[in-house]
């Protein structure tokens, strides 16, 4: 990947970031080295509503769920939307069999940018494993 303060984040990361320590050293480490954060324009439809699934199942409390979404939401993250994002997404689904193109699209743009992309959904990790790219970086 040629961009290394550039990183592209998904949903997970930013909820993983917001409600517990597990990404806080990581996240640090990008802010301290003035790197840019990018993401599709869907990110924060997908931490409000993996927020709220939060809530709804009881593992935190409605004022922990507001206060994450307005620190998630206040985050130096740059979306991006357009149409050929778009199109790379769904040729990204079907190339890596995804069952949908919600994760498709953080895929489409890290490829695009030739950057890193960093997730914490472990299903995904292990259905790109296979590809054995070196720019998939899974966060436990």
């Amino acid at each position: 990947m040629s961009n290394s303060l550039t990183h592209c984040v998904d949903a997970s990361v930013i909820v993983r970031h917001v409600t517990s320590k597990t990404v806080t050293n990581l996240w640090e480490s990008w802010m301290q080295a003035d790197a840019r954060i990018v993401a599709p324009s869907l990110l924060y439809y997908e931490v409000t509503n993996g927020l709220y699934r939060y809530q709804k199942a009881g593992s935190l409390p409605s004022d922990a769920v507001e206060k994450a979404l307005t620190a998630a939401l206040t985050l130096p993250i740059e979306l991006v939307s357009n149409a050929e994002l778009h199109s790379r997404a769904k040729k990204a689904a079907v190339k890596y069999n995804l069952s949908a193109t919600y994760d498709a699209h953080y895929i489409a743009l890290a490829e695009w940018m030739g950057i890193e992309f960093w997730t914490a959904d472990k299903k995904l990790v292990n259905t790109l494993k296979p590809f054995k790219f070196d720019w998939v970086k899974g966060i436990e």
